[in-house]
């Protein structure tokens, strides 16, 4: 097998990259942000949308976003006890 054949073989193996959208909600540590996530989910009883948050730690290797800024994260492979995702790209800019 090539080395093409290969990578393509193992990303194929490990499927989709789970991605998501969210707000820094903290720059204050180096080269860490931590991420809100917003999602409605429905309540079992009473049928009505709530809003759910998830608070993620997300390396951001050059300091480049600030609380406020809407990003996309991706899931990779743990960086430290805490850090699963990594900042792809910031989508907008906080005013």
């Amino acid at each position: 097998m090539t080395s093409e054949a290969v990578s393509a073989a193992g990303a194929r193996a490990r499927g989709r990259v789970k991605t998501r959208v969210g707000v820094v909600v903290s720059d204050r540590m180096d080269k860490t942000r931590v991420i809100s996530v917003e999602r409605l989910v429905q309540h079992p009883r009473y049928k009505k949308y709530v809003r759910r948050r998830t608070r993620f730690k997300a390396h951001d290797e050059g300091n480049t976003s600030h609380v406020g800024d809407k990003v996309l994260i991706v899931e990779t492979r743990p960086v430290s006890r805490d850090k699963r995702w990594k900042i792809r790209t910031i989508l907008e800019k906080a005013r």
